[in-house]
């Protein structure tokens, strides 16, 4: 998810909401998200919470994800923020590293709470002082989702998308399947004579060649799969491995893809303000066939009207495994709240299976705790969203962890127009010793 700063804030109410955040009552706790699925979903552990603690009022509130950090940075300085919030991993530096979060490592040591039952997310939330910051949140990873209708058109079963291998040398049988899935104008699909790779009608997949510098939903799940790794450390690393010659490879291999016309060029689908059009959408449309999506997009992908939708997982590697990046958001407290004792009462409630059970059965998110994580899976095959594949990555145990790295604003900022002009084919692969240069000098600053 990209998270940007800007000046207005403009903040959505919801389950009891306040716009304002100083706990000032000894009864009331202010909880922060950005995400209005999750703000609806843990309302209904507030409720719970609420009912079991006589006299306590939980506040949610959510704010666009645009405004929130510049949001909460403002209620640090003010000394307004909320007790405790949802943060992602980009931020735990800065927040760390200026006191405003407040260390766990007593509290989980007092409440007896055994971090092992979690899937994922505990190690990213510990800082350079090898101290617990947040406890997990949530956890998400990369899927692949395709119209089913395309590839029975295509004569392709579901069950070679589900087993599908690539490499960086022919593609696998991924890129095989995805140029099956292409067809141009003409009803000439990309592994046909006379196709014309510059009139699409149907992309095999949607974009890879996309502008995130992590590729969280793009390339990450294919390079990984190599032994490719972000840092030249898992943790707080003082580099990104953008020169490393597996990376180097693969990111030629996604041009390739594009340079075929079996997926989009960066750009391809834009609105008239240049807002990128969704994957959903363009599924929906029949202008991709198949796409690698964000696990927290799965009910919406379900529920395309009139589109069966199915999810498969990312491709096996050269070595027959999968390597899945999952990103988890952490809940933080904020190191001025007035009331310590409540608010790590209500985290580490939002943290414990009864609540998550209670807020991911509505499968917009995904529960950091297994069994929570399973109640997920059995509620949304009820309403038609097959959840499996995502399960079985925690159970295959091919997830690894989001790198917490430090300055992620101005990494950001810095990274994110080099690889854009990379995809885009304004510089070449040149540019990967830039960005790892770049990478370096900024993670290097206090």
């Amino acid at each position: 998810m990209k998270f940007a700063a800007l000046a207005a804030v403009t903040a959505l109410a919801v389950a009891g909401c306040s716009s304002g955040s100083d706990s000032a009552s000894g009864n009331t706790v202010n909880w922060w998200t950005w995400d209005d699925k999750q703000a609806v979903a843990y309302g209904e552990c507030e409720k719970a919470f609420e009912a079991a603690n006589a006299g306590v009022d939980v506040k949610i509130t959510r704010y666009n994800v645009d405004d929130y950090f510049t949001k909460l940075t403002a209620g640090f300085v003010a000394g307004t923020a909320p007790d405790a919030f949802q943060n992602s991993v980009q931020f735990l530096q800065a927040y760390a590293g200026q006191n405003q979060l407040m260390p766990l490592d007593d509290l989980i040591a007092k409440s007896s709470v055994d971090m092992k039952k979690y899937s994922v997310g505990v190690d990213t939330w510990k800082f350079t002082d090898g101290k617990q910051y947040a406890l997990p949140l949530d956890w998400a990873a990369a899927g692949i989702y395709y119209r089913k209708d395309s590839l029975t058109q295509a004569g392709i079963a579901e069950a070679d998308v589900a087993k599908m291998t690539w490499n960086p040398d022919d593609g696998g049988t991924f890129e095989k399947i995805v140029a099956r899935l292409t067809v141009d104008k003409n009803g000439k699909r990309g592994d046909e004579p006379g196709f014309d790779k510059n009139a699409i009608a149907t992309y095999g997949v949607g974009a890879i060649a996309g502008r995130s510098f992590i590729g969280e939903t793009t390339w990450a799940p294919l390079v990984s799969t190599l032994g490719w790794k972000f840092g030249d450390k898992d943790q707080w690393p003082t580099k990104f491995n953008y020169t490393d010659p597996r990376f180097v490879k693969t990111m030629k291999w996604v041009t390739s893809l594009t340079e075929k016309g079996f997926s989009p060029k960066l750009g391809t689908f834009t609105t008239g303000n240049q807002s990128t059009i969704s994957d959903i959408d363009l599924v929906g449309s029949n202008k991709t066939a198949m796409t690698i999506g964000g696990s927290w997009s799965a009910p919406s992908f379900g529920k395309i009207p009139g589109v069966p939708v199915g999810i498969a997982p990312t491709p096996l590697g050269p070595e027959g495994k999968r390597s899945v990046l999952s990103n988890s958001n952490g809940n933080n407290i904020w190191a001025g709240t007035k009331n310590p004792d409540l608010t790590w009462k209500w985290v580490s409630y939002m943290g414990s299976e009864e609540c998550q059970t209670k807020a991911g059965a509505t499968g917009t998110f995904f529960p950091s705790i297994p069994a929570a994580m399973d109640n997920t899976v059995t509620s949304m095959k009820s309403q038609g969203v097959d959840l499996s594949v995502f399960n079985q990555y925690v159970k295959d145990d091919v997830l690894y962890p989001s790198t917490a790295y430090a300055n992620g604003s101005a990494v950001q900022s810095a990274e994110q127009p080099l690889i854009e002009a990379y995809f885009s084919g304004q510089r070449s692969d040149d540019v990967f010793a830039e960005m790892e240069r770049v990478s370096q000098e900024i993670l290097a600053k206090n």
